[in-house]
């Protein structure tokens, strides 16, 4: 597939698209990320998306690239000259290009780059079946609040997962557990949905904000606190949430099966509710 891309300011063919050796994403890390979910050609979230964008950008003292305010035509032009139905757009802004310096540059112009891809969402056998996870130390940095591109560690926990025959990992920090390596996690005890609180520990996670909002207009009980793995591992059920998993049940923790070892109810009905609800709101 050549899809067509998005490279500041321009709509190339992704074998063209290049950015400088010297952009600070490259060299330092330095950038941010969203991804919005495409379901039906249509954008979920977007506007969540775009707020956290802009937090991410605040806190980091970054300047909003020149095309900000077209982003959303933007999205829908990736959609449409990639007949993208179902997946995701990820955007990335770097704080732009300057001659390798631990310190910011004054007048770097930030750098956009943007591209589709196409992935089963709907119909994600992990979403039928449950995932595995094991549990990691956490070794990220402090401010996992902002959506940077420092996933370095996310990968080689997902990499110990696949190694220990698991899907994923959950990641944990002075005994409790802070998130799954890209996506937020959440318990089931005697119906309640138990799930961390919001703090520079976790990603305050747009799909989470959702899922917790339809939980409580279902009548669902939400406690926002820590959890451990032990705790997890007597839970009635367990799941994940993130963009582009939706609502994802986790039915092992650990080689703890939970429950019967299948997904339960309280996940299946929430990725329901999502999913009824995000394609009522899509644009």
């Amino acid at each position: 597939m050549n899809r067509t891309v998005f490279v500041n300011g321009e709509y190339l063919p992704e074998d063209q698209a290049t950015v400088s050796i010297f952009d600070r994403g490259f060299l330092m890390a330095d950038a941010v990320y969203e991804v919005v979910s495409v379901l039906d050609g249509k954008l979920l979230e977007f506007a969540g998306h775009i707020k956290r964008l802009e937090r991410s950008l605040s806190e980091l003292d970054m300047a909003k690239p020149k095309d900000f305010d077209n982003l959303l035509e933007i999205h829908r032009e990736l959609v449409a000259r990639n007949s993208v139905q179902e997946g995701g757009i990820y955007l990335q802004v770097t704080r732009g290009v300057a001659d390798r310096d631990f310190i910011y540059p004054k007048d770097a112009e930030p750098t956009l780059v943007m591209f589709s891809q196409e992935r089963s969402i709907i119909g994600s056998p992990a979403a039928k079946a449950g995932v595995k996870v094991i549990s990691v130390e956490d070794q990220r940095w402090g401010r996992r609040d902002i959506k940077t591109v420092q996933l370095l560690y996310p990968s080689m926990a997902k990499m110990m997962a696949k190694a220990a025959g698991a899907d994923d990992a959950w990641l944990v920090e002075d005994g409790f557990v802070t998130e799954g390596s890209s996506n937020n996690a959440y318990i089931v005890k005697d119906g309640k949905i138990i799930t961390r609180s919001l703090s520079h520990d976790i990603l305050h996670g747009i799909t989470r904000a959702s899922v917790l909002r339809y939980a409580a207009e279902a009548q669902m009980v939400v406690e926002e606190r820590n959890f451990t793995i032990a705790e997890a591992q007597a839970a009635d059920e367990a799941f994940i949430t993130s963009a582009s998993t939706f609502v994802t049940p986790v039915v092992e923790i650990d080689g703890t099966k939970l429950g019967a070892g299948a997904p339960g109810p309280v996940a299946g009905r929430l990725r329901e509710i999502y999913i009824e609800e995000s394609r009522k709101a899509a644009i």
